[in-house]
């Protein structure tokens, strides 16, 4: 299994000989506003891609959609993907995706479905530490992806260190954990994607897998850096653990 962060939380993933591509989000830099009410409002994406929007989604044959926030599934995502290549969704983001004449294949809540060869499972999270918050923020959802002879992927999506992450680790046992880190914080109600503390949560859970940080220094309101986090990995012994890569590396497990 090959993984490449392109930038935030877009990934592609290359598996058992097919290509995904993770919440496509591809617009240039500064294309669009900030997130508001948030700490640092400058315009959005802070960088650019790391190569262009057409080489990042070549070969791509089927979208994992954790949700529907701009930051992980934006114009110049719908786009560039190649035309009629399934959707992998939750059942909540249907009626957005249909209408713009997306392909859409929903996951159901606890049954997976299969896609050539690939076996694939919805979870769950909380995008938030307050029952507000994760009200208004839901629905968000992560995926298992699974097949023969391959490490199994958890891309835990848009969420804090909580019971259904936990759930999640405990009934697929990951090899490989993908979290989206970045402490994404707004004024009111704190933040909302994992910060160094949840990180450190997700490895401990989860002492065999390889943990992946991803979603940081490309969106205004996502305030941890990766040097912050690499540092609080290391204070915690886990820097051999926690990969956190750049725009544009290649990791292979």
């Amino acid at each position: 299994m090959r993984l490449t962060l392109v930038r935030h939380a877009t990934l592609v993933v290359e598996i058992a000989g097919r290509r995904l591509m993770v919440d496509p989000m591809l617009d240039a830099a500064n294309a669009r506003g900030p997130v508001r009410g948030t700490p640092n409002e400058l315009a959005n994406p802070l960088v650019e891609l790391p190569v262009p929007a057409s080489e990042a989604v070549a070969g791509v044959e089927a979208v994992l959609l954790t949700h529907t926030h701009v930051d992980h599934l934006d114009a110049a995502g719908v786009t560039a993907v190649p035309p009629g290549v399934p959707w992998l969704c939750q059942p909540e983001d249907m009626a957005d995706l249909q209408p713009v004449g997306l392909q859409v294949m929903p996951v159901p809540e606890g049954a997976p479905v299969t896609w050539e060869g690939l076996t694939v499972w919805r979870t769950g999270g909380e995008h938030g530490r307050t029952e507000e918050v994760i009200r208004g923020l839901a629905p968000v959802s992560g995926f298992v992806v699974a097949a023969d002879g391959e490490p199994t992927l958890y891309v835990a999506g848009d969420t804090v260190w909580c019971d259904p992450v936990a759930h999640a680790i405990a009934t697929h046992d990951p090899d490989v954990i993908v979290v989206n880190a970045g402490a994404a914080t707004f004024l009111a109600g704190g933040t909302v994607t994992m910060e160094a503390a949840d990180v450190r949560a997700v490895a401990e859970a989860a002492p065999r897998a390889q943990v992946v940080a991803v979603h940081m220094e490309a969106i205004n309101h996502c305030v941890e850096t990766r040097a912050q986090l690499a540092a609080a990995m290391a204070d915690a012994g886990l820097d051999g653990r926690v990969a956190i890569p750049a725009d544009g590396d290649v990791l292979t497990s």
